[in-house]
């Protein structure tokens, strides 16, 4: 007899695929919505398109093979300023959005070999703040598979104390992909020039989250300028950001690929480490300061907050900074202060903003072919708890989303599935006779992939396994905690306090 445990399942973030988009050729979402003509996909048989398509044991089984997830991330700071009167804040750094993952191009694939037009098939996006006063904008996903929404504003008349962004995405056709919505953004007044304290913890930076980094030449908006890594550089871009986890690092320890870190908030004077969140790869180590009038504070120690202006000294270096050089990123030889031995003097480049920052992600495959309406809301799952064990084992699924036609499947095989609530579900554990033949004289534990299936066919990757684990002995063994991993992050903030990361290219010297 076996009895089961859901284990940690590890998730490997795959590179941007480029899917080229052709010119928009719609103005707005009424008008593709009101405008919304059958496709034609000759391939794909869309003529038994209908509302209840139960996915098949066969179709699971090439998408477990083939993993060709559409994959939607939403990128956003944790913080947005509130504009008053007539101005216009934009939102720093601004919200991203990246299309990843192959069935974007499952969708393209039937249209090409058709002979049609590819924007028939392209996606489009419009994006908003979820308030009627403003409309909702286009973003440009023109030969790209990303996007940025640089005009982004809430306004004073807006009371609320922290929104979501809405992406609306739709095929060149008209299709309703569906609504999809950022991470829950807190909107601030300004940022604090009082010195911080712990009370006002929201506001505060842990180690172990993650921040994005700006720096703009002479408080100038067009020049601003965000860490960014890519073809395995550090530079600064005009148009893409990055987000960096940063770490607090233990002291005393000299420079290498592993390092140690610890908890609490971030001050002024901590020794950190930034770490790309895509990439991995990592900063020298590097002491953060405070800045004010273009001087580095040496003997600041309070919190680091959200938007405060600091740099980042080299550690053990002399005076050496992290600097801008138009998309360079170089080390910058600070200037001692004749008049106060605390302060260094700094040049427009090497003083940063620095923000906290979250990302939104989701995913879904169509795997009986396009539906009729959106795939959204997409299911979340946050936890898994196994109840009972041995014939008659349960696993109640916690999350977001949930709705009744979902049912759970472990690897190919649909499981009974129970619907409680939009936070909550259970399911039968299958037997493991269903995966594994002769599993009686099997002693190695079975991992299946667990996946959300709707009723017409749409797969929703949990980023979970579940694991079989057989008996050992003649009474059944101890039941197993269900453990939770998180697919988004490429360097989970739960992980053991000592980090890899990949080598940091030599900065060039000013």
């Amino acid at each position: 007899m076996a009895t089961a445990a859901a284990a940690m399942a590890s998730s490997i973030h795959q590179p941007l695929s480029r899917v080229p988009v052709g010119p928009p050729p719609l103005l707005s979402i009424g008008h593709a919505l009101m405008n919304k003509p059958t496709p034609p996909y000759p391939v794909m048989d869309l003529s038994v398109r209908q509302n209840d398509r139960r996915l098949t044991k066969e179709a699971m089984r090439q998408y477990l093979r083939d993993r060709p997830d559409t994959t939607v991330v939403i990128m956003t700071a944790k913080v947005a300023q509130k504009s008053y009167g007539n101005e216009k804040r934009f939102f720093c750094p601004p919200p991203l959005l990246y299309l990843m993952g192959d069935g974007w191009k499952h969708r393209l694939q039937p249209v090409v070999m058709a002979g049609e037009a590819e924007n028939e098939a392209q996606p489009y996006a419009f994006i908003g703040i979820g308030s009627a006063e403003q409309e909702m904008q286009q973003m440009n996903l023109e030969g790209k598979n990303w996007a940025v929404a640089k005009t982004l504003f809430i306004s004073d008349t807006d009371k609320r104390k922290a929104f979501e962004l809405k992406v609306k995405l739709f095929y060149g056709t008209g299709d309703d992909v569906g609504m999809f919505c950022s991470k829950k953004i807190k909107v601030i007044s300004k940022p604090s020039k009082k010195k911080q304290s712990l009370k006002n913890a929201e506001l505060c930076i842990p180690s172990g989250s993650r921040v994005a980094l700006f720096n703009r030449l002479r408080s100038q908006t067009v020049s601003t300028r965000y860490l960014h890594v890519e073809s395995g550089n550090f530079h600064a871009s005009s148009q893409e950001w990055g987000a960096f986890t940063i770490h607090l690092l233990e002291e005393p320890q000299s420079e290498s690929e592993h390092f140690k870190v610890r908890d609490g908030y971030i001050h002024y004077g901590s020794c950190v480490k930034l770490v790309c969140c895509v990439t991995g790869m990592a900063l020298p180590r590097l002491v953060i300061r405070k800045v004010d009038k273009q001087m580095s504070q040496l003997t600041a120690d309070d919190p680091v907050s959200q938007l405060h202006k600091c740099c980042f000294h080299l550690k053990d270096s002399d005076r050496m900074y992290l600097c801008v050089s138009q998309e360079r990123i170089i080390q910058f030889q600070a200037t001692e202060c004749p008049k106060d031995s605390t302060k260094e003097i700094l040049n427009d480049g090497a003083a940063w903003t620095i923000i906290s920052t979250d990302q939104a992600e989701y995913s879904f495959y169509e795997g009986m072919g396009p539906v009729k309406g959106p795939v959204t809301p997409v299911p979340i799952v946050d936890s898994l708890q196994l109840n009972g064990g041995g014939d008659v084992a349960m696993l109640e699924l916690n999350g977001e989303n949930f709705t009744y036609n979902l049912k759970v499947w472990f690897g190919d095989v649909e499981a009974e599935t129970m619907f409680r609530c939009a936070e909550s579900m259970l399911c039968v554990v299958p037997d493991i006779s269903a995966f594994r033949g002769g599993w009686r004289w099997f002693r190695q534990p079975t991992q299946v992939p667990l996946t959300l299936v709707r009723h017409d066919g749409v797969i929703f990757a949990t980023g979970l396994t579940f694991t079989y684990t057989p008996e050992l002995g003649p009474h059944p063994p101890t039941m197993e905690e269900a453990i939770m991993s998180n697919p988004i992050r490429p360097i989970p903030e739960d992980t053991p306090n000592t980090f890899p990361t990949n080598h940091y290219p030599d900065l060039e010297q000013l």
